[in-house]
């Protein structure tokens, strides 16, 4: 059984993390964390366009080992809280401009499949993020939702609140992949 990596993309506070963790629940299987999370809390909310080439390749070492362990594993699904098309839309929506590193893995990653969280969950306060306001959420999620529209993996659009919300990203995942 070929492993089918799955990645859930959006903006912040969008359920991206627990999404990830209840379909890595219902699937039996594990998920890679988003990185970003655990380096900003070990060295500081600030950061720079280095920075976020640095959380990249911290993002790439994590998935990779999620990935061998679901094959070690054989498990039929990994998840992923995050990929390079979400460093590259931070990286060119606070600087302009982003990291061929980042570039690069774009190009050279491959997935079978993405799910786009909806921006419908309230805005819950953390420490770690920037855009509490609703006109950067829904321009950061329609720019997502043009590099998903623009690319040649399937994807889908995960709406709801919950339960609702899982259970959407359940059936969508079973249709898709006939489970």
């Amino acid at each position: 059984m070929a492993l089918k990596k799955i990645v859930i993309i959006g903006p912040e506070s969008t359920g991206k993390s627990t999404l990830s963790a209840d379909l890595a629940i219902h699937f039996d299987t594990n998920w890679c964390e988003e990185y970003a999370r655990e380096y900003l809390v070990k060295f500081g909310k600030e950061y720079t366009i280095e920075t976020l080439t640095d959380i990249a390749k911290g993002q790439i070492k994590l998935e990779e080992n999620a990935i061998e362990q679901a094959i070690k594993e054989n498990k039929e699904f990994v998840f992923i809280d995050t990929d390079m098309y979400v460093m590259k839309v931070w990286s060119e929506y606070v600087f302009g401009t982003c990291d061929n590193y980042i570039l690069e893995q774009i190009n050279h990653r491959k997935y079978d499949f993405y799910l786009l969280a909806n921006t419908d969950l309230p805005w819950a306060a953390d420490e770690l993020r920037e855009y509490p306001d609703e006109n950067p959420r829904l321009e950061l999620f329609q720019i997502y939702k043009d590099i998903l529209i623009n690319q040649s993996t399937p994807w889908a659009e995960i709406k709801g609140t919950g339960e609702e919300r899982t259970k959407m990203a359940i059936d969508i995942i079973e249709k898709y992949f006939q489970k």
